[in-house]
């Protein structure tokens, strides 16, 4: 095993108030920092991040098209009416398109138009919900639990909350787990930002229903909490949640994702300000790293430029990094983390061996021996390859090659 140079020391904390938080680079997912990001705990309407991914799937599949429309039902109409929630006015009679909804379900985070577009992709929420608890499966989240499509405490369902799930109860996941379905959504459905980003949208404009909606992301241009480079996402709020947020925000080419669950105050308290003020340090932070290349593609290790080869018509074969290794690293620390070869086939390799064989992998590691990690539990391992052809040798030499051998051993 070669151990190269440090390369990058990480800071040991952010001041981060919240009980818990998670910054990661959106486009690899390598976690920058972490603070109790296993933890479950209440997401409140951060779960419409995964309506919206639904939402945007099925319209991929062309289950539903943005001109739907929606025929309020009871269910959605009664909580349309309910002023402790963020709502927009749905009429009984009333028919509105899955744009409608969807814009007022990502701006001003709406409960009954995120009711609506459950029930017109899946006929009631109950399926739906099932939908968002299969879903989180396959984009590898283990610790999902939905039990409506809004995020809100069943309790404020007026006694209609999907069948099978508790009166009282509450969408949960950890904070790790809300940066994978954000990231997914990112990944998948990068257009989501083109509407979550608007500060501001008058829904039904020019009607005696019209309601102007302000996006509760105050990180966004112009608003009371502006950071340069937000454009989303999602923010939620419940009591037993507390104020939380899943922000993206993008400089200089890097997209960085942010999660803060149950934010306070120096005091301790919730606060719309504090998980705002927790998002910018966990943006601060991040923003502070820059893509890094620690090793070439090409590159070699020193003292390890290659491996012995049996019966081979050469003794060694070369090998190096296969593609270049990249991460993101603070930039005023670029001395503090190690490459370590890890061989996967013992050696000698027997022949033949062909040119681009993989021979081991480079992992890549902190001054504490932690190795760089990824949401889903990755770390980051790039390929170490032969970087030329060893034909078999013939018979005859390998059988002079081990008469040779066995001499120079009785000596």
């Amino acid at each position: 095993m070669i151990v190269m140079p440090n390369r990058v020391q990480a800071e040991e904390t952010v001041p981060v108030l919240a009980d818990a938080a998670i910054v990661v680079d959106a486009e690899t997912g390598q976690i920058l920092y972490g603070q109790n990001d296993e933890a479950v705990l209440g997401i409140a309407s951060m779960s419409k991040m995964m309506s919206e991914y639904l939402l945007f799937e099925a319209i991929e599949q062309g289950i539903v098209s943005w001109d739907d429309e929606y025929e309020v039902t009871d269910y959605s109409h009664r909580i349309s009416q309910d002023l402790r929630l963020s709502n927009v006015p749905l009429r009984r009679d009333g028919s509105y398109t899955m744009k409608e909804l969807y814009e007022a379900m990502a701006i001003y985070s709406a409960n009954a138009a995120t009711i609506g577009i459950a029930e017109t992709i899946a006929g009631t929420e109950k399926e739906f919900v099932q939908m968002m608890n299969d879903k989180a499966k396959e984009m590898g989240i283990e610790d999902a639990h939905f039990v409506n499509s809004t995020g809100l405490n069943n309790s404020f369902l007026l006694g209609m909350h999907p069948e099978g799930t508790g009166e009282d109860e509450e969408n949960t996941m950890s904070a790790r787990s809300v940066a994978i379905l954000t990231k997914a959504l990112l990944d998948d459905y990068p257009e989501i930002l083109d509407t979550a980003k608007i500060p501001e949208l008058m829904f039904r404009k020019g009607t005696p229903d019209q309601i102007r909606m302000v996006n509760w992301n105050t990180m966004l241009p112009g608003m009371d909490h502006e950071y340069e480079g937000v454009d989303g996402l999602k923010t939620g709020t419940t009591d037993f949640a507390g104020h939380s947020f899943a922000g993206t925000a993008k400089r200089d080419g890097i997209r960085l994702i942010a999660i803060v669950m149950k934010a306070v105050d120096a005091e301790g308290e919730g606060s719309y300000d504090a998980r705002f003020d927790a998002t910018r340090a966990l943006l601060d932070y991040g923003f502070g790293f820059q893509e890094t290349e620690i090793m070439k593609a090409g590159q070699q290790f020193m003292g390890q430029e290659s491996l012995p080869v049996a019966k081979g018509e050469k003794e060694q074969v070369a090998i190096a990094v296969k593609e270049p290794v990249r991460l993101l690293v603070p930039s005023a620390q670029q001395e503090a983390y190690r490459t370590e070869l890890e061989l996967t086939e013992g050696a000698p390799i027997e022949a033949a061996v062909e040119e681009g064989q993989l021979v081991g992998k480079v992992r890549v590691l902190d001054s504490e021996d932690n190795e760089v990690e990824y949401l889903k539990g990755e770390k980051l391992a790039a390929d170490v390859a032969a970087t030329e052809t060893v034909e078999r040798a013939n018979w005859f030499a390998i059988s002079m090659k081990s008469a040779a051998d066995f001499i120079k051993g009785l000596f």
